[in-house]
């Protein structure tokens, strides 16, 4: 009985979490502009959206940033998660990582309004470069946290083995440190990848008058009502993040795996 109601609880939160999301993916597909009755499946709603100007311009912004900023982020927090692990004592190693955590615990509005006053502060126009400069400050600590794991997995032994042998450091890194922890190197960069895209509040503060992308569209579009293009939006948006998360999920069960093979 127990065991029975454990699961009826947990599907019951799962419905109440993902009903809602598949209510609007199926009315993406209704040819009906009403929310409340079916009007027989249509696929118009996704061919205006591809039609749209306003859409492509800010699913390129959102891309462009999307990309860029994982690049940034993944090498400056790579080189920080070096420099944390091989040029820093305990104490300041410590300190470092309050400091890392503190981004990702700290609210988002918080953030955003941060880094808007900083842009405002040093005369900085808002726009797509802010837009670039404020995603990449903020994936920058989720790089540092799925890279400095895999350094201190690594066996330093091996490297100066290399050395040894004869291998410069330039060599012995590119055949000996790189390859093992390059799991968590893509896996910083695609957390990365997928935060960008899914970002809505830093995003509202550090861009400017004419830049969107498409979560700050979609809550332009939210506030004159709902159209099916909406919903037809949102429903490619959460396949790409869904697409991602399992992507990354499958990368960090992979990488648990060899752990323990």
């Amino acid at each position: 009985m127990m065991r029975f109601l454990r699961r009826s609880y947990t599907a019951l939160i799962f419905a109440f979490l993902y009903l809602p999301i598949f209510i609007l993916i199926v009315f993406s597909f209704n040819d009906s502009k009403s929310r409340a009755a079916w009007g027989g499946f249509t696929l118009r709603w996704y061919e205006e959206l591809l039609s749209n100007s306003a859409i492509l311009d800010a699913v390129y912004n959102t891309l462009t940033i999307a990309v860029l900023s994982a690049v940034l982020a993944t090498i400056i927090g790579t080189l920080a998660a070096f420099a944390m692990h091989k040029d820093m004592r305990q104490w300041e190693k410590k300190i470092v990582m309050n400091l890392t955590y503190l981004p990702i615990l700290n609210p988002d509005i918080v953030t955003g309004i941060s880094l808007m006053l900083l842009f405002i502060f040093v005369k900085m126009n808002l726009g797509l470069g802010s837009l670039l400069l404020a995603h990449t400050i903020f994936n920058v600590p989720y790089v540092i946290l799925t890279v400095l794991p895999k350094l201190k997995q690594f066996d330093q032994s091996l490297y100066e083995a290399a050395l040894d042998l004869g291998a410069s450091p330039s060599y012995a890194f590119r055949k000996i440190v790189l390859p093992e922890i390059l799991p968590g190197i893509v896996t910083g960069a695609l957390f990365a990848f997928t935060l960008s895209i899914d970002d809505f509040v830093i995003s509202f503060f550090t861009t400017g008058s004419g830049v969107n992308n498409l979560s700050i569209l979609i809550y332009s579009m939210a506030r004159r009502g709902i159209h099916p293009t909406i919903n037809a939006l949102s429903t490619l948006l959460f396949l790409v993040v869904l697409v991602l998360l399992l992507a990354v999920n499958r990368r960090v069960t992979g990488e648990k795996k060899q752990k323990h093979a």
